[in-house]
C-alpha cells in the first residue's frame, strides 16, 4: 500500500520499469482517456481523418523529445515522465486545437494547418537541446526497418492499416536494435516476459501478431456500426502510442542516453 501512495512508484525512472498493478491501472486510465477525448472531438466537430493525423505528428515528436530530456536529467518534473508526459502533451495539443478551431471559424484557416505549424514551432525548443553522438544506431534501425516498409508496401490492405502497422514495426525494430546491440532493456511487463524467454526478436514477432490482430478486429467489429469515425479514431490512437514509444526509444538510442 505504501508504494501506491508514493509518487516515485507511479512516476518511476526508466531503470525501474513497470509491474502488473501499475500496468493494469495505466491501461484502465488510457481506455477512459481515449473515450473522453473522442467525445470531446465530436463536440468540437473535428473529423477524424488524415488531416487530424498529420496535425498530431509534431506533438508526438515534441513529447518524445521532452521525455528524453527527462531521462537525461535536463528537465525534472513528474509531468515530463510517463504517464504525466501524455497528459502534458495532450494538454498542449488540445489548447492549440481549441485556438485553431476558433481561427477556422473567424478567418477560415483550416484548423489542422494552424495546429501543425504551431507544433513545428514548439519542436525545436526541446529537440535542439539533444545531441546525437550515436548516428550509427539510426543507420542500423533504418536498415532493419526497410524490409517492413517493402512488405507493407505490397501487402493488400487498407492504407491506414499499413501505416499503423509500420509505425509499430518501427517501434519494435528500435527496441530490438537497442537491446541486441546497445545494451538497453525493456520496461513493460508482457514484452519483458517474452524477451526473457525467447530474446529480443520475440518482441518484433509479438508486435507484428498483436498489431495485425488488433487492426483485423477493429475492421471486423466496427464495419457495421453507424459511427464511421470510430474505427479511424482507434487506429489513430494506436498509431500515436506506437509512434510515441518508438520515437522516444530512437531518440534515446541515437542520443546515447
Amino acid at each position: 500500500m505504501a508504494d501506491f501512495l508514493n509518487l516515485d512508484y507511479w512516476f518511476a525512472p526508466r531503470e525501474v520499469g513497470y509491474d502488473v498493478p501499475k500496468t493494469a491501472i495505466y491501461g484502465i486510465l488510457l481506455v477512459l482517456a481515449v473515450y473522453i477525448i473522442y467525445k470531446v472531438l465530436k463536440r468540437l466537430k473535428i473529423k477524424v481523418d488524415e488531416r487530424l493525423a498529420v496535425s498530431v505528428v509534431p506533438y508526438v515528436a515534441f513529447g518524445s523529445s521532452l521525455r528524453v530530456l527527462k531521462d537525461a536529467g535536463v528537465v525534472r518534473s513528474y509531468f515530463f515522465q510517463t504517464p504525466g508526459i501524455y497528459v502534458f502533451v495532450f494538454s498542449v495539443f488540445f489548447a492549440v486545437l481549441v485556438v485553431a478551431t476558433a481561427l477556422q471559424k473567424k478567418f477560415k484557416i483550416e484548423y489542422y494547418k494552424s495546429v501543425f505549424v504551431i507544433g513545428l514551432f514548439l519542436l525545436p525548443f526541446v529537440f535542439l537541446q539533444i545531441s546525437f553522438p550515436n548516428i550509427y544506431a539510426l543507420f542500423v534501425v533504418g536498415v532493419l526497418l526497410l524490409p517492413w516498409v517493402l512488405i507493407f508496401r505490397f501487402v493488400k490492405w487498407s492504407t491506414s492499416n499499413k501505416i499503423v502497422s509500420l509505425v509499430h514495426m518501427f517501434d519494435a525494430t528500435t527496441t530490438f536494435v537497442s537491446m541486441s546491440f546497445f545494451g538497453y532493456f525493456e520496461q513493460h511487463v508482457v514484452p519483458t516476459f517474452f524477451i526473457n524467454m525467447f530474446g529480443p526478436i520475440s518482441f518484433v514477432i509479438l508486435k507484428l501478431v498483436a498489431i495485425v490482430g488488433v487492426l483485423y478486429l477493429i475492421d471486423k467489429y466496427t464495419d457495421g456500426i453507424e459511427d464511421k469515425e470510430f474505427a479511424p479514431y482507434l487506429k489513430l490512437v494506436i498509431g500515436i502510442l506506437g509512434a510515441a514509444t518508438g520515437s522516444r526509444d530512437l531518440i534515446t538510442l541515437v542520443a546515447g542516453i
